[in-house]
């Protein structure tokens, strides 16, 4: 079997040991959700209704609703879709959506850490600039010359090594 080369270049980018471990954990994480089945977005609701027949007890007071019955919705294209489960469904379905939500929990925490080494790569700070020619025979590329990162001063900046963040 061969072996899948790290799309993420660990020899480039320095992620803070803590920060790796995270990450490990979130891929065990997304294995296992990955291995135990499928994922299914939107929600189940329990419901319980009124019917049409005036007589009936549903619309005594206090009411007597018919139910429960399970709805399943989702959005897809800015549409609302609903689909009546049976209990059978809902016990089965109800699991999948879990993992849904739970997989989106654990790609926010994944992009989260990707977001924090981002934020946390020396390579963001300025190089020094070259003091300028005296002899003004030098290209003149430096005077216009842009920032490597025009957002670098709105980051924030990692506490040195040895002091805690604030």
């Amino acid at each position: 079997m061969t072996r899948t080369r790290d799309l993420c270049h660990p020899e480039t980018v320095r992620v803070a040991a803590a920060h790796q471990a995270e990450a490990e954990k979130i891929a065990a994480e997304l294995a296992a959700i990955a291995a135990t089945g499928m994922v299914l977005p939107g929600s189940i609701t329990q419901r319980r209704t009124r019917c049409g027949r005036p007589s009936c007890a549903c619309h005594a007071g206090p009411p007597r609703l018919h139910g429960p019955y399970w709805q399943w919705t989702r959005k897809i294209a800015a549409k609302t879709i609903c689909r009546w489960l049976s209990a059978d469904q809902h016990h089965d379905y109800q699991a999948w959506i879990d993992n849904d939500r739970r997989l989106h929990e654990l790609l926010t925490r994944l992009e989260a850490l990707g977001t924090a080494a981002l934020d946390a790569d020396p390579r963001w700070e300025r190089p020094a600039r070259r003091p300028a020619s005296t002899t003004g025979t030098e290209p003149s590329a430096q005077r216009g010359q842009r920032p490597l990162n025009p957002w670098a001063a709105l980051l924030p900046r990692p506490a040195p090594a040895g002091q805690p963040q604030t």
